[in-house]
């Protein structure tokens, strides 16, 4: 994912939501709807989120030092994470407790006119957010289906941008529906549940965020093509007799951890293998750019049948 993408996407995002926030919490005071009181924190809450995401990225390009020695890529994960913490929190479980409490406590709605203004204002404001994300994402996620490149993405700003734009979407017609049909019957009962289903859904998506964000924190490996490229550039090599043995890691969103071992012939000279590695780098760089930070490790060729069975030497392809 380019920053600049994934930053127009959050500040579309950030903008949207703290204009639509003012207007719902305006809302709220005009009305006394639960709904729009879910809305008006939901929006808050997604606001500060905009903001931490900008956050990690600034934090993420700070250089390597002594303690970090790779660096610190993962603070976009970990202000990920957060966000979805936020999310959960902050906006699912406020709207839940809000609607539970209109319930045994129902309020009459005071002024529906404004509110429903405003909540059709919020949808046309949230889709301009939501068709921004959508837009930045297509420049990133090629052939993929949305489901797959919001569970595969390294990068986490557009999934969290996208999953959050979606949510207050449908937060904003659920609000909508709640007010309406407490207008149209003169019973708050439907707005209340309208702001239990806001809850509801926006527990979901932060659950979904979190799951998504904790197997980046935890650490994942480069996906199955760039894994691919990675050993068909080592394999390619002349001077290459196998690859033994590989393993990847993200250290952040665009800087990739390549590790191999690597069978050169038994006779070469130290020189000849030192330049080979070189080349054999240079070969991976130029496939998988994200790969930034490659140690390989020269061996030499054992026959799986002279293999020992306890030793961890596994031959992925050998050289033809």
């Amino acid at each position: 994912m380019s920053a600049s993408g994934g930053n127009k996407a959050i500040l579309a995002a950030l903008a949207a939501n703290l204009g639509i926030a003012i207007a719902k919490f305006i809302g709220f005071l005009v009305s006394n709807s639960a709904s729009m009181l879910a809305e008006s924190v939901h929006s808050l809450a997604d606001t500060s989120n905009q903001a931490l995401l900008l956050l990690g990225g600034r934090k993420s390009r700070k250089k390597a030092d002594e303690d970090h020695p790779f660096g610190f890529g993962r603070e976009r994960y970990v202000y990920a994470f957060v966000v979805s913490i936020i999310l959960f929190s902050i906006g699912g479980v406020f709207s839940l407790y809000e609607g539970i409490e209109k319930i045994t406590h129902p309020h009459e709605l005071e002024n529906a006119i404004v509110p429903i203004i405003i909540l059709v204002v919020a949808i046309g404001l949230e889709s301009f957010s939501f068709r921004t994300a959508i837009v930045e994402s297509n420049h990133v996620r090629g052939k993929q289906g949305w489901v797959a490149f919001i569970r595969h993405a390294k990068a986490p700003e557009l999934p969290v941008v996208l999953l959050e734009d979606f949510a207050a979407l449908i937060g904003l017609v659920l609000a909508l529906a709640g007010v309406g049909l407490t207008v149209i019957t003169g019973n708050p009962i439907f707005d209340a549940i309208g702001t239990i289903c806001i809850g509801v859904l926006l527990v979901l998506v932060a659950i979904v965020l979190g799951i998504e964000t904790k197997s980046l924190l935890v650490g994942e490996g480069a996906t199955r093509a760039d894994a691919d490229k990675i050993r068909d550039a080592i394999n390619a090599q002349p001077q290459v007799e196998a690859l033994i043995h590989m393993k990847t890691l993200y250290l952040g969103p665009d800087e990739l951890l390549v590790g191999a071992k690597v069978a050169f012939g038994r006779t070469k000279k130290l020189a000849d293998v030192a330049v080979a590695i070189d080349e054999v780098e240079a070969a991976i760089r130029e496939q998988v750019p994200a790969a930034r930070v490659i140690y390989i490790e020269p061996d030499v060729f054992v026959a799986p049948n002279d293999a020992n069975p306890a030793t961890d030497v596994f031959v992925i392809k050998a050289a033809d």
